[in-house]
C-alpha cells in the first residue's frame, strides 16, 4: 500500500469516530440519528480530473454519497459532464472558487467574485445553485464568511466534526478502501448539508 493511500485511510479512521447529527445519504433515505451512531462525510476538492470518473464508478457501487467541491476555472469547464454527473448521482457539488486563491490574501471585491463566478457556472451545469462552499487551504476571516453569507453559502472545513478530505487525484482503489475503513469500524457516510444544517450552521458560518 502506498504512503499516500495509507494517510488517506488513517486520516479517515480518526475522523470517522466523531458523532454527528444528521441523515444517510446515497440512495437511501432512512434517518440515521448520528447522536447514537459514529457519523462522517466523505468530501473532496480541487477537481474534477480525469479520475474523478473513477471515483464516481465507486461511490456509485458503494452507494456511497460524498461532497465535491469544484473549481470553476479549469475544472468545471474541462469536465462538465463530471460536473453534471456528480449531481445526477445525489452528491453535493460546492464551491472551491474560480482559481482557487487564498480567499484571505485578496480584496473582498475579489474573494466575491471568486465564489460568485463559480455559483453561476456551477448553476449552469447541474441546475442548482451551490450551498456549500471550502476555502482553497482552509483560510478564512469575517470578510470572507460576509461574502459567503451574501451568497448563501456554508464553509466547510475538514479535519474534526466527522468532515473526512480526500484531495483531488486520488484513485477509485483508494477511495473504496477509505469507504470500506470507515464502513468496517461502524461508521456511517452521510451527506456534509445534512450534518452543517443539523449543528446549525447557517450561511456565512464555518463548520467545524
Amino acid at each position: 500500500m502506498t504512503k499516500p493511500r495509507r494517510s488517506l485511510i488513517a486520516a479517515a479512521a480518526a475522523v470517522g469516530a466523531a458523532l454527528l447529527t444528521g441523515f444517510a445519504g446515497g440512495t437511501t433515505a432512512d434517518p440515521v440519528d448520528c447522536r447514537v451512531v459514529a457519523c462522517a462525510a466523505l468530501t473532496f476538492d480541487g477537481g474534477p480530473g480525469p479520475r474523478t470518473g473513477a471515483v464516481l464508478d465507486v461511490l456509485a457501487r458503494k452507494d456511497a454519497p460524498a461532497a465535491f467541491f469544484v473549481a470553476g476555472r479549469g475544472p468545471v469547464f474541462r469536465y462538465p459532464e463530471l460536473v453534471r454527473r456528480m449531481a445526477d448521482e445525489g452528491h453535493e457539488v460546492g464551491n472551491h472558487t474560480w482559481t482557487q486563491p487564498r480567499l484571505t490574501d485578496v480584496p473582498v471585491a475579489e474573494a466575491r467574485r471568486q465564489l460568485a463566478q463559480t455559483q453561476r457556472v456551477v448553476e449552469q451545469v447541474t441546475g442548482r445553485r451551490p450551498r456549500l462552499m471550502r476555502p482553497p487551504q482552509g483560510l478564512t476571516n469575517r470578510q470572507v464568511g460576509a461574502v459567503c453569507r451574501e451568497l448563501g453559502l456554508v464553509q466547510v472545513g475538514w479535519g474534526a466534526g466527522g468532515i473526512v478530505r480526500v484531495r483531488e487525484g486520488a484513485d477509485g482503489a483508494a477511495v473504496a478502501e477509505v469507504v470500506d475503513g470507515l464502513r468496517k469500524r461502524g461508521v456511517t457516510l452521510v451527506s456534509v448539508e445534512r450534518v452543517v444544517g443539523a449543528r446549525g450552521v447557517g450561511a456565512g458560518g464555518m463548520y467545524p
